[in-house]
């Protein structure tokens, strides 16, 4: 190229960031070849500076209706199963296991179920928004866990729990939580219906059981503390948390009276 102001051949040639010309080394400032754009060259550097404009487009995260479930996933929740039967045998072994260790084995089916159930409550909701989410251990959690099983007075059933990531906003994050309740306390409502329509021992006590621990795991859950759901549902709708959290209190007191009064009479 040649220089716009001497002819001169550059094989680089500088340009000028003003007048946008093509220059050599001795002309490539604006004062060294009469640029007429100079006067941008005075200006304080915020005028100087052309303006741009962005614009910024957020897509809504697409729905899904397919409950996808990763290796890692299925592992960790294997794992929490076992633990949460230990746990649930503990509790319930030592009364039925020598004899009606059948009963027992259902028991500990319904005590595991409904932590699973709750748990991928809060999974199928998530994605259905749109949100990456899948159940994952933690290491406190599953220790605590695992102590419940051993332990006679210490129980407690946290191996670990559904983590969400993506663009999820305050109400997306409220219904996620309260998900896991709701399914808990419709699993109660069904159970204590079928107790009216049942009269064989052995069924009356799997369904009452299931709807005493239901109802109390929807009143754990829904504690309005930083670790359970209840402070995800109260910071998104307070009207929500207080009529699900009183509703599964008096759900609690209620079946399981009804349940250790029926454990004394048999």
């Amino acid at each position: 190229m040649k220089c716009q102001q001497c002819g001169r051949e550059e094989v680089l040639p500088f340009k000028c960031q003003f007048c946008q010309g093509l220059f050599c080394a001795e002309h490539r400032l604006p004062e060294n070849h009469n640029c007429p754009e100079i006067w941008r060259a005075k200006l304080p550097r915020e005028e100087a500076r052309p303006a741009y404009e962005f614009k910024v487009t957020v897509q809504p995260p697409r729905p899904s209706s397919k409950l996808g479930f990763s290796t890692i996933e299925v592992r960790d929740l294997v794992v929490s199963a076992l633990l949460v039967s230990g746990v649930g045998l503990s509790m319930l072994g030592l009364r039925l296991l020598s004899s009606q260790p059948y009963v027992v084995a259902v028991l500990v089916l319904v005590f595991t179920g409904s932590f699973l159930v709750h748990e991928m409550a809060h999974k199928t909701v998530a994605q259905r928004y749109g949100l990456w989410a899948e159940f994952r251990l933690t290491l406190f959690g599953a220790l605590l866990t695992l102590i419940s099983i051993v332990s006679p007075f210490f129980k407690i059933i946290a191996p670990g729990a559904v983590m969400i990531a993506g663009a999820a906003d305050k109400d997306r994050i409220g219904k996620t939580a309260i998900s896991g309740p709701l399914t808990n306390l419709a699993i109660c409502v069904a159970s204590f219906a079928l107790t009216f329509l049942l009269r064989s021992n052995l069924f009356f006590e799997v369904v009452l059981f299931a709807a005493a621990f239901n109802a109390f795991i929807a009143a754990l859950n829904l504690l309005p503390f930083g670790m359970f759901d209840g402070w995800k549902v109260y910071k998104w709708s307070k009207l929500m948390w207080a009529s699900t959290f009183v509703l599964s209190v008096v759900l609690t007191i209620e079946i399981l009276t009804l349940y250790s009064d029926y454990i004394q009479f048999f």
